[in-house]
C-alpha cells in the first residue's frame, strides 16, 4: 500500500504533533448556564453543602421571561423582570462569565468563547433555548416596522403594548411555530388579553383576530383545550392550525405560511395592521452538535440533550445531567417545571456522586398560566400523561379565575425570586 509514510513523504521525527492546551481549571460540578434552571439547581447544590461548584454564564442580567407577556399588555414594566446575575449567583458557587463553544463529555472538559478549558467531574446541562428569528424570512427587518412585535424579545415587548394601544381594528395575527417554545401558552396568552383591549376599547367588532398555529389544536391537555375553546369563542378568533409562519413582509405587511391541508402542503399568504410572531426556538447551536444531543435524523428529538424523562440522566454519560428548555424531555419548557425538575436533579446527581443509583423521580409535572383576559387566567398543570395535577387542591383550576390573575402578576415573581432562585421551593 503506497502511503505518505510508506514512500517516504513525511519524516516521523519533524512532523509535528498536535497539542492539546492544557485545562483552565476543574470543577467537581460545572453548570453551564445561569438562568432558571441553572441558579436553581446552583442553589440547592449549595444548601446541599456541595463544594466546588461552577456555574457558566455569559450574560450579566437574570430576566424573569414570564412577566414578559404582562409588559406586552401594559400590566407590568420591563425593569421589573430584571435582576443582576452576580446578585443571584449562590454563595460559594463561582461564576465563569463566559459562553460555552463546546462540550467534551468524553474529556470531561468544555471549552467558550473566551478560550478557556474549564475540566469537570459532573456536568449539569442547563443553557436554555435559542431563538431561530433568521428562520423566517424577512422577519428580522419586519420587527423594524411600527406593525410588528414579538415578546419573545425583553426589548420589544413594550412595543407590543404600544401596538394593542395604537390598533384602531383591522386583522390583528398571531403566530405559532412548528418547534417547541418556552411556555407553550405564552403566543396565545398575549393574543386574548389583546383580543381583550380591543373588547373593552369597543373595536373587537371592527376587528379581525387571527391565530396562525403550526399546532393542530388550541392545547394538548383536553380539559384545558376546551375552556381554551370557550375563550376563542368568547372573542371571535379565527384559529387557523396548521399553519406554519415562514416568511414576512413588512414593507406590504403580508404573513406567509406554509399550510397543510387534507395532507398537502400549500402556501398561504394573510394581510395584517397588527402582528405578534413567536419565532422558532431550538437547543443552542453547541449543544446540537455535541455528543449530548440527539442526531440529526432522531426526528423531533434532533439537537436536544439526552435526557432519562425520569432521573434527568444522561443515557450515554452517567456523570452528565440535563434539565430545562434545551433537554429533550417531553414536557413543556416552562419555569414551573423546572422548579420541579431541579430539586429531583439535585437528589439524583448527589446519589450519583456518592457512588449510588438515582433514588428520584420526576413524573414531567408542568405548569402554563394561561391569561385569558384583563384579570382572568387560566392555571393549566398537567403531567406526562396528560393528566391534571392542580397544586391547589381546595379550588377549581379548570375555569378561569381572577385569584391566579394576581398570583402570576404578584405571587409568581417573588416565589421566583425570593424562593426558587435561592434553592427553598
Amino acid at each position: 500500500m503506497n502511503t505518505t509514510e510508506d514512500c517516504g513523504c513525511q519524516d516521523p521525527v519533524t512532523t509535528p504533533m498536535p497539542v492539546v492546551a492544557p485545562i483552565n481549571e476543574r470543577h467537581r460540578v460545572l453548570i453551564i448556564g445561569g438562568g432558571t434552571a441553572g441558579i436553581s439547581v446552583a442553589a440547592r447544590l449549595a444548601r446541599s453543602g456541595q463544594k466546588d461548584v461552577a456555574v457558566l454564564e455569559p450574560s450579566k442580567h437574570h430576566y424573569y421571561q414570564p412577566l414578559w407577556t404582562l409588559v406586552g399588555a401594559g400590566e407590568a414594566t420591563v425593569e421589573e423582570t430584571v435582576r443582576e446575575e452576580a446578585d443571584l449567583i449562590p454563595r460559594g458557587v463561582k461564576w465563569i462569565h463566559d459562553a460555552a463553544e463546546e462540550v467534551d463529555p468524553v474529556r470531561k472538559e468544555v471549552r467558550t468563547r473566551g478560550g478557556l478549558r474549564i475540566g469537570y467531574d459532573f456536568l449539569v446541562v442547563a443553557p436554555g433555548i435559542q431563538l431561530d428569528w433568521d428562520k423566517v424570512a424577512g422577519l428580522r427587518e419586519a420587527l423594524k416596522t411600527e406593525f410588528v412585535s414579538s415578546n419573545y424579545d425583553m426589548q420589544l415587548a413594550p412595543k407590543t403594548w404600544q401596538l394593542i394601544q395604537r390598533f384602531q381594528g383591522g386583522t390583528a395575527l398571531f403566530t405559532h411555530p412548528a418547534t417547541p417554545v418556552k411556555c407553550a401558552g405564552a403566543p396565545q396568552k398575549i393574543m386574548y388579553l389583546a383580543a381583550d383591549h380591543f373588547r373593552r376599547t369597543g373595536i373587537l367588532d371592527r376587528s379581525k383576530v387571527i391565530f396562525g398555529s403550526a399546532g393542530k389544536a388550541i392545547f394538548g391537555v383536553k380539559p384545558f383545550a376546551n375552556v381554551l375553546e370557550g375563550v376563542v369563542k368568547r372573542y371571535g378568533i379565527d384559529t387557523r392550525f396548521e399553519h406554519n409562519l415562514v416568511a414576512v413582509d413588512g414593507d406590504k405587511r403580508e404573513a406567509t405560511f406554509e399550510a397543510t391541508r387534507e395532507g398537502k402542503k400549500e402556501r398561504v399568504t394573510i394581510q395584517y395592521d397588527l402582528l405578534h410572531v413567536t419565532p422558532p426556538q431550538s437547543a443552542p447551536d453547541f449543544i446540537k452538535k455535541s455528543p449530548l444531543a440527539w442526531r440529526a435524523d432522531a426526528g423531533a428529538c434532533a439537537g436536544w440533550v439526552k435526557a432519562d424523562k425520569y432521573t434527568l440522566q444522561h443515557p450515554d454519560f452517567p456523570n452528565v445531567f440535563a434539565l430545562g428548555d434545551a433537554s429533550d424531555l417531553p414536557t413543556s419548557r416552562t419555569g414551573a417545571a423546572v422548579r420541579k425538575q431541579a430539586p429531583v436533579l439535585v437528589d439524583n446527581l448527589l446519589a450519583v456522586m456518592a457512588g449510588k443509583p438515582p433514588p428520584s423521580r420526576y413524573d414531567g409535572y408542568a405548569s402554563c398560566p394561561l391569561t385569558t383576559g384583563y384579570g382572568k387566567l387560566l392555571l393549566a398543570e398537567f403531567d406526562y400523561d396528560g393528566k391534571p395535577t392542580p397544586s391547589f387542591p381546595l379550588i377549581n383550576t379548570i375555569q378561569e379565575r381572577r385569584d391566579m390573575w394576581l398570583m402570576k402578576k404578584y405571587g409568581l415573581p417573588r416565589l421566583y425570586w425570593s424562593l426558587m432562585l435561592r434553592g427553598r421551593a
